[in-house]
């Protein structure tokens, strides 16, 4: 009898974990389609496209905004409500799309959707081994951590040196770090969802969400480096 129940509750703890990952990817999955949509009908449209690259400002702009909800996400998700954090989740990703407009002009159509499903497939790959592996990642995550300040430093670094074999370097090492993070970030997520209930289900959801989409994108713009073909 004590086996049946332990069985019973491990089955709906695995269900509920499950229910509440589906929601993780949901929301991860609209912000993508959210940021393809916004970065088409900026790239698409003369006007808006002549706004931005005429006005320096309007790129920083969007950058420092796009910051400010990340921080703001994160830092007060226990304060904001569900719907709240939600909605400014796809206002970051409505951001993110508009200063890919930018990015994507450098880069072939083709070459541009060839690097989505790249990244789609090994950010696919590396979830799934997160979220199924036995092994504990936390110090790898830790590590992850570490190299991630330490590439923003070289990118920085590397804003004055201007070095071609330095930014290959740092674009070989982000491809590493974020599909790394992929993985981890899931299990993190997993063991998260195990501890939460209904009443935080939603946030975690939606900063899950965040974490995932950001691994996403940052591996998409380094993979982009590699296979992207220039216009010019």
């Amino acid at each position: 009898m004590d086996n049946f129940e332990i069985k019973t509750q491990d089955t709906s703890l695995d269900t509920y974990v499950s229910s509440v990952m589906k929601r993780v990817y949901m929301k991860m999955f609209l912000a993508l389609v959210v940021t393809t949509i916004t970065a088409y009908i900026c790239g698409t449209s003369a006007e808006i496209m002549g706004y931005m690259l005429s006005n320096p400002f309007v790129y920083w702009g969007l950058l420092l905004g796009e910051l400010a909800m990340v921080f703001t996400i994160s830092g007060a998700i226990n304060k904001l409500s569900e719907t709240s954090a939600t909605l400014l989740f796809y206002v970051y990703s409505i951001l993110n799309g508009a200063v890919f407009s930018i990015i994507l002009l450098a880069y072939t159509a083709s070459s541009v959707y060839q690097t989505f499903f790249i990244t789609a497939g090994v950010f696919g790959a590396m979830s799934i081994y997160g979220y199924f592996t036995k092994n504990d990642l936390t110090r790898f995550g830790s590590f992850l951590y570490m190299a991630l300040i330490g590439l923003i430093i070289a990118i920085v670094v590397n804003i004055f040196l201007a070095s071609s074999a330095l930014d290959w370097m740092i674009s070989f090492i982000g491809v590493g770090i974020f599909i790394g993070l992929t993985a981890w970030d899931t299990q993190k997520i997993k063991k998260m969802a195990a501890m939460s209930d209904n009443s935080t289900a939603g946030k975690l959801a939606t900063l899950g969400a965040l974490s995932l989409y950001l691994d996403f994108v940052n591996l998409f713009l380094y993979l982009l480096r590699f296979f992207g073909n220039s216009r010019n």
